[in-house]
């Protein structure tokens, strides 16, 4: 035992870890996506630091804007190496990196709180309690988990078109209350004994225990339904005043939803995030839509079928700044028309047009010109830019872009359709440019892990 403090708390020291690399294969640059205007990295952060038993939080990232949010919102950062950092890697070769770090900084704690900024809603009193055990001897690892109910199936190994029960026998259908007892791992916080890990290599190890926690905080993040219902979740409790509050036993299925973090630290880790993102859209390359970006998407049209539209020439100064600033301009239209050609000629950029799928088309592009997707912005404003958004590095919409569009975005411009929305991005990303490090500019496969 290590005695106790002021607060009556086991006095084993705790540090907090978070993995937070800069490719996501099903989300581009996840990390940072927003959920009640926050980062998701910054939301974690937030958390952590809440936690009345965690002495430090720290990030591990290879991703220069995941660094400079971190620390904005007062996290250390641990830069973490390109070879730890790619979508082979696990989070357990991150966490002893880490360690390593801080052993060597002299800040070795007894337990680490591997946290993962996927799961948006972490409660600090759940990492509390969670530390507490492991802190008390009662277990090594504490993991988080809600309770499962689901009967689960797979195909049979002879017969693939064959369903065989995993955690049931199809021929006897228990009920709810006669089946044992299962959870499920939400992957929002594992608290682990230092100096087991490091042996085990290993987050489970040694005596195993789970924290319940509400099914309500339980979602993870790993697809844009997910970030979706997220932001849905968010909105929701923002009207019933931003406050779901239930008590109940420990030993129930239920476990209390407690109350977020305060508006005033709500305020400052937004302000810290904005202040650190809002220059950072750094990229190698801008690709746009042109209907509805480039034009306000309306055409007049004169008595011999011809169709005339108007263009911004403030974006077409913009677009001249980021070719002399060398950075590759391409635009994607899904109409095959000679005004396109004509403003693309004009702009002196590349130019695909009659574009069914405009994925397929970007990553292709992106190939061809040796840039990786996660470091192209792609601006566009109807669901026919859906497919490029999700997988780019910085996906932005138009002020009035479609829902789906705006969901979708990592950022929403303030200038609509054919008024300057092209010259905001291009400010933003010349702006990004003189205030970071030149990349570099490989094209590899694994680069949206």
């Amino acid at each position: 035992m290590h005695g106790v403090d002021e607060r009556g708390h086991d006095r084993a020291t705790a540090v907090a870890v978070i993995p937070a690399r800069g490719g996501s294969q099903g989300i581009p640059a996840k990390n940072l996506r927003e959920v009640g205007g926050t980062p998701l990295i910054v939301r974690a952060i937030e958390a952590a630091a809440a936690s009345a038993r965690i002495q430090k939080v720290v990030v591990s990232t290879d991703d220069e804007q995941i660094a400079a949010v971190a620390r904005a919102a007062g996290a250390d950062v641990i830069e973490r190496p390109d070879e730890l950092a790619t979508h082979e890697a696990t989070s357990e070769s991150a966490l002893l990196h880490a360690l390593a770090q801080l052993d060597a900084r002299g800040a070795a704690a007894e337990i680490t709180v591997f946290i993962q900024a996927t799961s948006p809603f972490i409660d600090p009193v759940d990492i509390d309690e969670a530390i507490a055990r492991v802190a008390s001897n009662t277990n090594d690892v504490v993991f988080s988990a809600v309770p499962n109910h689901s009967f689960l199936w797979r195909p049979d190994e002879i017969d693939p078109g064959n369903m065989v029960g995993v955690n049931h026998r199809r021929l006897t259908r228990q009920r709810r209350q006669d089946r044992p007892v299962e959870y499920r791992e939400t992957g929002a916080f594992y608290v682990l004994r230092t100096r087991g890990f490091l042996e085990a290599k290993h987050r489970f190890f040694g005596r195993v225990g789970v924290h319940l926690i509400a099914e309500q905080n339980a979602l993870e993040i790993d697809t844009l339904d997910d970030l979706r219902a997220a932001r849905a979740i968010v909105d929701a409790r923002s009207v019933d005043g931003g406050r779901v509050a239930q008590t109940t036993s420990a030993s129930s299925d239920s476990v209390a939803i407690r109350a977020e973090n305060s508006a005033t630290a709500e305020q400052a880790a937004r302000t810290a995030s904005e202040s650190a993102m809002s220059d950072l859209t750094n990229v190698d390359a801008v690709v746009t839509d042109f209907d509805g970006v480039h034009t306000d998407d309306t055409a007049i049209v004169g008595a011999d079928g011809e169709e005339l539209v108007r263009v911004s020439r403030r974006d077409g100064a913009g677009i001249a700044r980021l070719r002399a600033a060398g950075i590759g301009v391409l635009i994607l239209s899904a109409e095959k028309h000679p005004v396109v050609a004509a403003r693309a000629r004009k702009l002196d950029v590349d130019v695909r047009q009659g574009i069914d799928d405009k994925g397929a088309a970007l990553s292709a592009w992106a190939q061809a010109t040796g840039i990786r997707l996660d470091r192209i912005a792609y601006l566009g404003n109807d669901l026919g830019d859906v497919s490029a958004l999700t997988i780019v590095g910085w996906p932005v919409a138009v002020a009035d872009a479609a829902p789906e569009v705006r969901a979708a975005a990592r950022r929403v411009l303030t200038r609509r359709g054919g008024d300057g929305a092209v010259r905001e991005l291009a400010d933003a990303v010349l702006s990004a440019r003189s205030t970071a490090r030149p990349s570099t500019n490989a094209h590899t496969e694994g680069a949206l892990s």
